[in-house]
């Protein structure tokens, strides 16, 4: 069974798509949708940890829509060195 979501994309551009969700009572995996496995050297350390899917969830996306990319105006962000709003807060009442 297929339990669809609604998800944001990143790569190559902003868009929405539409993704399969793993199953929440799975077994095998719990809910996460895959297998982590650690692996060590030769040496026993630890080097890393490979991931195996869980049949249980498919890896596909469906791009439904991209997202329109923001104005440069929209990207400014706070730096709390600029007084915001600009130029300062004001006593007057606004009528």
């Amino acid at each position: 069974m297929i339990r669809l979501r609604l998800k944001v994309t990143y790569c190559p551009r902003r868009a929405l798509a539409l993704s399969d969700t793993p199953r929440p009572g799975c077994p095998d995996c719990g809910g996460a949708g895959g297998i982590a496995h650690d692996y060590g050297d030769h040496n026993g350390e630890y080097a890393g940890t490979d991931w195996e899917p869980c049949p249980c969830w498919t890896q596909w996306a469906v791009i439904l829509l991209p997202l329109p990319r923001r104005r440069r105006w929209l990207r400014h962000r706070h730096t709390g060195r600029d007084p915001w709003p600009p130029g300062g807060y004001s006593d007057e009442p606004p009528f």
